[in-house]
């Protein structure tokens, strides 16, 4: 059952009741003006005899009466019926929505970097997947950029982990905010990212994008580290592959960039493509 379904049955539900109520105080008022029109008739003929047909009409009214005390004490039954089954679908609707939200956070957990917030592997391959099989229908040209941060154990050994955890949170910011909408940032592990950009119309967009990101991974770092708050900078190789040109499969082309990024490390040009 869907929550639009449910609504709707519960919306039923509350107006059914409310009629109920409305009817039941109609009754009630009702069979009070009969049992004070009965009162009246039989005082009026306490102490004579009535004739039959007045007696018939005050049996009657008794008789009537009675039925609508009846009347008015199954009404309060249903009404009870009705709104226990309200509050078990008021109830039931906050499972729901908390397993929802469960298994959206368990989902979200399970395809993102728990430091960084960014996509881990999983997604970044699942993207990446996807973004060939488009961009082989559509004759689009994607790349792959295999990000890694130069020496930054040296961060963990000198500062501590606090400090290169800020640092890794920082850089995974500012990755972010050079990629388009349509592009996807993953922490691939360590300090290692990778960032996939769909389409590509030119190899100029993509090194323009590249010096972006080296720009942003260069500037300064504020964190806290053993010693206090400290300016740290840090320095990025990156690795470029493209789409079709260098592999036709995620692992191909993720494969070539890294390969890449060794050649800009060893060179220290900043980023390369794929031969």
């Amino acid at each position: 059952m869907d929550a639009s379904s449910d609504g709707i049955k519960r919306s039923i539900l509350n107006e059914m009741l409310s009629q109920i109520e409305r009817l039941q105080g109609l009754i009630q008022q009702s069979a009070a003006a009969v049992v004070s029109a009965s009162g009246g008739m039989q005082e009026k003929f306490v102490d004579s005899d009535p004739l039959p047909e007045v007696s018939k009409v005050i049996s009657h009214h008794v008789m009537a009466t009675r039925l609508l005390h009846e009347a008015v004490e199954r009404l309060k039954v249903l009404d009870q019926v009705l709104q226990g089954e309200i509050r078990e679908r008021t109830l039931l609707d906050y499972q729901l929505a908390a397993a929802f939200e469960q298994e959206e956070g368990s989902r979200n957990a399970a395809l993102h970097d728990p430091l960084t917030g960014l996509a881990n592997r999983v997604l970044f391959h699942d993207r990446l997947e996807n973004a060939i099989a488009h961009a082989t229908r559509h004759g689009w040209m994607l790349a792959v950029l295999f990000v890694d941060l130069n020496e930054f154990k040296s961060i963990n050994d000198t500062h501590g982990h606090q400090a290169g955890d800020a640092v890794l949170k920082s850089i995974a910011r500012r990755l972010a905010l050079t990629m388009r909408h349509e592009d996807t940032v993953s922490r691939y592990g360590g300090d290692e990212f990778l960032c996939l950009l769909t389409p590509t119309p030119e190899q100029k967009h993509i090194t323009m994008i590249a010096d972006k990101m080296l720009d942003a991974i260069q500037a300064p770092c504020e964190v806290y580290g053993r010693d206090g708050l400290i300016n740290l900078r840090v320095w990025g190789s990156i690795g470029i592959s493209v789409f079709p040109k260098h592999g036709a499969s995620a692992a191909e082309l993720i494969q070539r960039a890294d390969e890449a990024m060794y050649v800009a490390k060893q060179n220290k040009s900043g980023f390369a493509f794929a031969p």
